[in-house]
Parts: C-alpha cells; sequence; structure tokens
C-alpha cells in the first residue's frame, strides 16, 4: 500500500477542485496534480465532511472511535 499524501498536499488539491473555473473537469485537475479522479473525488468529499457541509463522520470522530474502542478492549482482556 502506497504512503498517504501529506495533509497539506490534499488540502491544496482540494482547495484548487473547489475553486476551478466553470466548465473545467476534475479529471483534469486530478492529472495535474498526478492523482486520480476517484482519489480527488474521495478527498472533495472527505473535506465537505470536515467542513459539516455533509453528514458522516470526521477524521476526529474515528480517531476517537478506534481509541475507545482500544481501551475497550484493554479492559475486557484485565476483565478476563
Amino acid at each position: 500500500m502506497p504512503a498517504p499524501y501529506p495533509k497539506e498536499f490534499r488540502e491544496d488539491v482540494v482547495r484548487v477542485a473547489r475553486n476551478r473555473e466553470p466548465g473545467q473537469k476534475l479529471s483534469v485537475i486530478a492529472k495535474d496534480f498526478g492523482i486520480s479522479e476517484s482519489c480527488l473525488t474521495n478527498w472533495m468529499r472527505q473535506a465537505d465532511v470536515e467542513d459539516g457541509n455533509r453528514p458522516g463522520k470526521t477524521r476526529e470522530d474515528s480517531t476517537e472511535l478506534r481509541e475507545l474502542r482500544r481501551r475497550n478492549r484493554l479492559l475486557e482482556q484485565e476483565n478476563e
């Protein structure tokens, strides 16, 4: 699995895509940055969730849930 792109890079690409000229396709922007169109679409969808413009789990929620599940597993192991 390839290493994830840096957060700053993803934010810059999403910003450029959001501010694109009318009629400019996402596929062209994605190609200019060397990523796939589906990758850019996913980044834009996640950015909308993070900004509160779309329902879904934010990264903060996902991180908190992961930590709580890990803590729960540890506590269950201790109880056994």
